[in-house]
């Protein structure tokens, strides 16, 4: 790779912002450099996109930090310190992006990667997926959001059994636990992460953002708690414009243009 090659790229495709890892010689490893393009995509995203997607290079989709780069630092404790807080300002871009996120992943992901996939709203996972912590394997306890996306995926004593004997997960068992919400065939990935994408744009979208906050707070709050949250949001889709085109919708007997609601 050459210096001046970005690793990230960006594309707006008509409401759908594409963002795509773009080291696939490395296996889209972590970098500084990657840190920050990616933090800058999320904060670029359009006025007018819908949904954010994505997506990497080559036959694998994240392996992680770059731990050349760990060997190569003069001070180890503070190039990795800088890098894990870059790169949860990442995780946060991902966790609050106005717009719905899907992610398509393949081949391996790993470390830093984890906890990519899972800060996203709706991952769809290729069957020769491998999915592996790996911190363990260089004597590192886990960062950007690895340890909370497998908890609350697997439940703290499976987490901790992944995550201690440095264990890996097929893309199978991340379906089955949920750390994964759909499964395809490797062929059929980018297709379908793509059309899927696309449903979600012609869809209510600030309302899919409701309802993530909704889930996200649904494993920490009680049920009264819930009840209060989910009172309030859905009065707020009442007089949002995306909910008044769908009742209109539904008592006109067509389909909704939420695309169009303002």
């Amino acid at each position: 790779m050459t210096e001046d090659r970005p690793a990230v790229r960006t594309e707006a495709d008509g409401d759908v912002w594409r963002i795509t890892l773009d080291r696939p010689e490395s296996g889209n490893a972590l970098t500084p450099a990657m840190a920050t393009e990616l933090a800058a995509a999320f904060g670029e995203i359009p006025e007018h996109t819908r949904v954010v997607l994505l997506l990497a290079e080559g036959p694998r989709f994240c392996v992680g930090g770059d731990v050349r780069s760990f060997a190569d630092a003069d001070d180890p404790s503070a190039f990795v310190g800088q890098l894990a807080h870059d790169w949860h300002e990442v995780i946060r871009a991902v966790l609050h992006c106005p717009v719905p996120v899907v992610a398509g992943v393949q081949g391996a992901v790993a470390g830093a990667g984890v906890g990519l996939m899972g800060a996203c709203d709706l991952v769809i996972c290729a069957r020769t997926t491998k999915i592996r912590p790996a911190y363990g394997a260089i004597g590192f306890s886990p960062d950007g959001g690895t340890s909370w996306a497998l908890a609350r995926a697997l439940g703290a004593p499976r987490a901790l059994d992944l995550m201690l004997t440095n264990g890996a997960l097929t893309a199978a068992e991340a379906h089955l636990t949920g750390l994964v919400a759909r499964l395809v065939e490797d062929d059929e990935l980018r297709a379908t992460t793509e059309q899927v994408a696309r449903e979600i744009a012609a869809g209510p979208v600030r309302a899919m953002v409701r309802t993530r906050a909704l889930v996200r707070r649904a494993a920490t709050r009680t049920l009264e708690e819930q009840l209060d949250d989910e009172a309030q949001l859905i009065a707020e889709s009442a007089a949002d414009p995306e909910g008044r085109e769908g009742v209109r919708a539904f008592v006109e007997k067509r389909a909704p243009d939420f695309r169009n609601a303002r």
